[in-house]
């Protein structure tokens, strides 16, 4: 019987080998031994066939026949036949060239005395000198059957080893062979984000105008680094100038070099210290408070103001008792603030300062009072040659996610042709007489052209009708300005009194409110547009609370908020002053037309 059940089961492997080649790697191989015959001391030669069935990276099925062939001075002949299916373990991986293994497995026996089942155990190890060539040796035990010859009982066991070769046929389940294969990335057509482009033009495009102009009085002083001279770009008179100086007549005084920007503007603040001292000279019991600060200690920022003072005693002779001086680290409200990690060279440079501040009414802004409230503005009547009202604006939403530049061509009726560009931010604005150049009106087809970030072009097209419009000699429109803290979109509540109690009630019946606001060039373009929005909608908020309190609902508003727009800043940024300057909010107030 397990006789029958040993050959069932060989039968069963031979049938498998065929059955699993498609997906399987089998093997076969051949060598040839000598077997040492452990009772009869006997040796011989052994032969040996064998099949390999794959199973898992680590264990092989083979079935293997050995024959033992008798070798003595006496006799030559057939000793044994051994049939084995044997487990092997393989002790290494299947991509490493050598490879161990021990193996184990019943078998049938045959020899010239008894037949029956027997098993065998062995260690070995293959060399593959090919992907599918192997050379192997091996060394086992075969155990023998018990048989009894003669009233004698016995067993034959043997110790053999074995050379030979092995080749492999078949791919494994376990191990996936790795092909290269080149990948052709398919051409897809871009689909572009939507962008939209509008172009807003004002109903009528006013030349110029005739503002009257409330110029806050910034009351800071900068120091240049590592000196605590006043900077020669303030207006710094002689004595015998001083009393000719007039607050009304500032452009007899202006500084040396001007950016030419905003020049009436600048003029009044480099003139700020002898504004400060004219304003002393009138108002006798008026007391001041110098503060110096600077980032190298409170010594050297009471250098600066102590410097400040100097000048306002010499020049001015005004008594030192009214002018105290300190210095401080940092002034009461920073451009660095902590934490900041951006630009600290420019905010570095902005808190080396000395701040002027005062408990005088006579010096500060009207109904305030309070040692943080600014200096009293100045008033500046000007000629604005193009108004903010007269500017063409051009915003093209979704340009900077999606243009590296985009630029315009302006053709009137007649076929001119003007180019504007290339720029990179979302909304541009040209002021009306740029376009329309000599003519009074005309129609005009706009050709918006954006470079994609990846090459391609995109184009957009629009239209716009021009005229110009000269307001009357009598108009005069009124401009107000509001500054604001570094970072900050709220107006400290004094400006909040300020533009309720001052600058709502100069609105007249029926006319037109324009708020812009803006930034500075420190931080990033779409932070600062954003920034500059939320600054206008504060003062818009703030004045139409003051205009339904009054019971008043006939002004029209128009809101903007340009960032650090270089096109419409006001001011320079190269200087602390400027980039103050910049950190504003501008109400301009145009009588009904």
């Amino acid at each position: 019987m397990k006789t029958l059940l040993l050959l069932a089961l060989m039968l069963i492997f031979v049938g498998s080998v065929d059955a699993q080649t498609n997906d399987k790697k089998w093997g076969i191989g051949a060598g040839l031994g000598i077997y040492d015959n452990l009772n009869t001391k006997s040796i011989g030669l052994m032969p040996e066939l064998y099949f390999s069935r794959f199973l898992t990276t680590r264990f092989d099925l083979m079935l293997k026949g050995d024959l033992g062939l008798y070798n003595s001075k006496v006799v030559n002949k057939l000793d044994l036949a051994n049939a084995f299916l044997d487990l092997r373990l393989k002790l290494s991986g299947e991509n490493s060239n050598f490879r161990p293994y021990l193996y184990a497995g019943p078998g049938f026996l045959a020899d010239n005395r008894v037949s029956g089942l027997n098993f065998n155990a062995g260690l070995g190890a293959k060399y593959y000198i090919s992907p599918a060539t192997a050379l192997k040796i091996d060394v086992g035990y075969m155990h023998g059957i018990e048989f009894t010859e003669y009233n004698i009982t016995g067993r034959d066991n043997f110790l053999k080893a074995t050379v030979g070769i092995e080749f492999d046929f078949g791919k494994s389940k376990e191990i996936v062979e790795v092909v290269p294969v080149k990948i052709i990335e398919p051409v897809v057509a871009e689909t572009l984000p939507d962008v939209t482009f509008t172009v807003i033009s004002p109903v009528n495009i006013p030349t110029d105008r005739r503002v009257r102009e409330t110029f806050p009085l910034c009351n800071y002083i900068f120091f240049n680094k590592g000196s605590s001279k006043i900077p020669g770009r303030y207006v710094l008179l002689q004595k015998n100038e001083v009393d000719n100086f007039k607050e009304e007549q500032l452009e007899v005084f202006k500084p040396k070099k001007l950016t030419g920007r905003s020049d009436r503007q600048m003029t009044v603040y480099y003139n700020v210290l002898n504004i400060l001292g004219d304003r002393m000279q009138k108002n006798p019991s008026a007391v001041v408070r110098l503060t110096g600060t600077s980032m190298a200690g409170p010594e050297d920022g009471k250098k600066l103001a102590e410097s400040t003072k100097e000048y306002l005693v010499n020049m001015f002779d005004i008594n030192a008792s009214r002018i105290n001086t300190e210095g401080l680290i940092k002034p009461e409200i920073p451009s660095e603030q902590p934490g900041g990690i951006l630009e600290l060279d420019l905010l570095r440079e902005e808190d080396r300062r000395v701040s002027i501040s005062s408990e005088s009414p006579a010096l500060l802004m009207e109904f305030q009072s309070g040692s943080n409230t600014p200096l009293k503005p100045v008033k500046i009547v000007d000629i604005q040659e193009a108004p903010i009202d007269s500017y063409v604006s051009f915003n093209v939403e979704g340009a900077e996610k999606t243009f590296s530049s985009w630029s315009l061509e302006i053709a009137d009726e007649n076929g001119k042709v003007q180019n504007f560009g290339p720029y990179t931010q979302e909304l541009v604005t040209i002021p009306g007489k740029s376009i329309l150049g000599t003519r009074t009106e005309g129609n005009f087809n706009v050709t918006m052209t954006g470079k994609t970030k990846t090459g391609n072009t995109l184009k957009k097209e629009s239209s716009a009708h021009m005229v110009l419009w000269s307001p009357p000699q009598n108009e005069e429109g009124l401009r107000f300005s509001v500054n604001y803290e570094f970072n900050d979109s709220k107006v400290i509540p004094l400006y909040v009194k300020y533009l309720t109690e001052t600058v709502t009630l100069k609105i007249p019946k029926g006319g037109t409110v324009i708020i812009h606001g803006h930034t500075d060039i420190i931080g990033e373009q779409d932070y600062n547009l954003n920034l500059s929005q939320e600054r206008a909608n504060d003062v818009k908020n703030i004045i139409e609370k003051a205009l339904s309190n009054a019971g008043r609902s006939d002004v029209i508003f128009e809101v903007h908020g340009f960032g650090e727009s270089l096109d419409l800043a006001q001011f320079e940024n190269k200087l602390p002053e400027g980039r103050f300057y910049n950190r504003n909010v501008i109400v301009d107030i145009i009588p009904a037309q």
